[in-house]
């Protein structure tokens, strides 16, 4: 029943049996499922990968199973992470097949009667002028992705009077902003002053790279998204435009409104991300830029969360804050 979620027949079968017996060791796990030592430790393994299987706060020295209902809040959460994984890896292909196409026609000129799906906008006057061009187009919904923390002054200065008069007409403003913008004032009041004006504002620990998308039909995405200023890719194919909403909406579902503050057990949602980045092996500065922080915060952050969970090391916080049931 449980392989649809990770967990072939032999690991679900020591997974029930440790639900329903927690006392067994090995030895008895092996005796009572009829199977080979190595295939029920290469379960617990599993189980453990999964994180499933914890230390025993009855039992010191022993391991436990999580109940039937966390464990499938687990692994479905699991999944929904490897589905958006799989969706950004998708988006960037799409993106990368689109932007090809788009220089191939910049210099063969298009085919008489074929209209290009796809534009390449170069420097920052062409950006501004497709986006003010896009934006008095809009007929009903427009949806911002911008990763990166703070946003600069003159960013902020350019998207005011488009954003304005959007709203002023009824479009409907999505814009996700990483969690990091609570930090900073310039794009913090920005973004009260658009929930002020009838938008609607989230923010997320981690976001995919930048992009825009304008009435579900139109994208807009940075050509390198280290660095915008090198220009941006408009395009219309309908397989782009789709995957880029499909993966909006769910990183929109798990993000948290602005003006409020949203905490998973005993761990922040921002902390329980710089655990999982630097536990899946990024170094401190990886993290910070994946966050949209500085260096010095995700340090501080971490030296914050050893104190709090009496941890020697950054392994330690990990498996205390895995074995306390926060991540």
């Amino acid at each position: 029943m449980l392989e649809v979620l990770g967990l072939d027949s032999r690991t679900e079968a020591v997974y029930r049996l440790m639900l329903s017996r927690p006392e067994l060791g090995i030895l008895e796990l092996t005796r009572e499922l009829g199977l080979p030592e190595a295939d029920v430790r290469a379960g617990l393994d599993r189980l453990a990968e999964l994180t499933l299987l914890r230390q025993s706060r009855e039992r010191p020295g022993g391991l436990r199973v999580l109940g039937l209902e966390l464990a499938l809040e687990v692994m479905v959460r699991r999944q929904e992470q490897e589905i958006l994984d799989q969706q950004q890896r998708l988006v960037a292909a799409k993106l990368a097949a689109a932007q090809a196409i788009a220089e191939r026609t910049a210099e063969l000129g298009p085919r008489s009667g074929e209209a290009s799906e796809a534009d390449l906008l170069l420097g920052l006057d062409s950006i501004h002028e497709r986006l003010e061009l896009l934006t008095n187009d809009l007929r009903g919904e427009c949806l911002a992705v911008m990763p990166g923390g703070a946003q600069s002054q003159a960013s902020l200065d350019a998207s005011r009077p488009l954003d304005e008069e959007a709203l002023n007409r009824g479009i409907s403003l999505l814009t996700l902003y990483q969690d990091s913008v609570r930090n900073d004032m310039a794009t913090f009041t920005y973004a009260r002053w658009m929930t002020e004006a009838g938008g609607q504002v989230r923010t997320a620990p981690v976001l995919p790279p930048r992009f825009l998308v304008f009435d579900r039909e139109v994208a807009v995405v940075p050509i390198d998204p280290a660095n915008t200023r090198r220009g941006a890719l408009c395009t219309r194919e309908p397989a782009v435009v789709a995957t880029l909403c499909a993966l909006f909406f769910q990183v929109w579902e798990g993000a948290v409104p602005l003006g409020t503050r949203q905490t998973t057990g005993e761990l922040s949602i921002a902390e329980k991300q710089l655990l999982k980045l630097l536990a899946s092996g990024l170094t401190d500065e990886a993290a910070a830029k994946r966050l949209g922080v500085s260096l010095r915060t995700v340090r501080r952050q971490m030296s914050s969360l050893m104190e709090r969970l009496n941890a020697g090391s950054r392994f330690e916080a990990g498996l205390k804050a895995a074995q306390l049931g926060w991540l």
